[in-house]
């Protein structure tokens, strides 16, 4: 976790009324979004700041978010999010770190399931996001070539992120199941020898948000 703030963004949120202003600024680990619009935002900081950013995110509030290269962009989640609070205890420290993540309304699948949102853009996540979303079908060994035409077909579009490499597919439905079906009939994808259940990885989701250069680390 060596300069690990030079890899976090700044939340800030303003509120004037009357009688006084109101200017909050928490750390960001990790988010996802498109533009102006936000859908995952995960924050960090003390037990009123990150509640005051909770109320404001229910309130559908515009914030002011600097990414780690310095390039800053308003965001909002919209209408339908979410917010989950929690607490990090940190060795040597005291207090906790109050923790909220909030996701919003189309990350969830609520608005539109053309739209799929992933971490990072590994064949293996691509495909079983996808797969478990529509309920498809599929094998995991078939991750590889159902991530190329999802590439050739030009489905796969960077998003703006911090802590991650994320990724959106669009893609629908019948459309998956159509390039299925021209692959199988191509041999490109194939059936395995014997009947059984599909037996999925458990992916670790602390792997997949942890940096680069420490998953290389692990890895060596």
């Amino acid at each position: 976790m060596e300069n690990a703030h030079l890899r976090m963004g700044l939340l800030e949120y303003e509120r004037y009324t009357e009688k006084i202003g109101t200017r909050i600024r928490v750390r960001v680990s990790h988010y996802i979004g498109e533009d102006d619009e936000a859908h995952l935002l995960s924050v960090f900081g003390n037990d009123s700041d990150v509640g005051a950013i909770t109320a404001a995110v229910y309130e559908q509030a515009r914030f002011r978010l600097t990414f780690p290269d310095g390039e800053m962009q308003e965001i909002c989640l919209g209408e339908g999010a979410i917010c989950s609070r929690g607490s990090v205890s940190i060795p040597g420290r005291k207090q906790s770190v109050r923790h909220m993540i909030a996701l919003s309304e189309e990350l969830r699948g609520m608005k539109s399931l053309s739209r799929t949102f992933v971490l990072r853009p590994e064949p293996n996540e691509v495909w079983t996001a996808v797969v478990h979303r529509f309920g498809l079908p599929g094998l995991p060994e078939w991750a590889e070539p159902m991530t190329r035409i999802l590439e050739n077909e030009k489905r796969i579009v960077p998003v703006d992120s911090i802590g991650c490499s994320a990724i959106m597919i669009t893609a629908t439905c019948e459309e998956l199941l159509g390039w299925m079906e021209v692959a199988v009939g191509r041999a490109k994808l194939s059936f395995p020898d014997s009947n059984g259940p599909v037996r999925w990885s458990n992916g670790i989701l602390a792997d997949t948000l942890r940096p680069e250069s420490e998953s290389m680390q692990k890895a060596a």
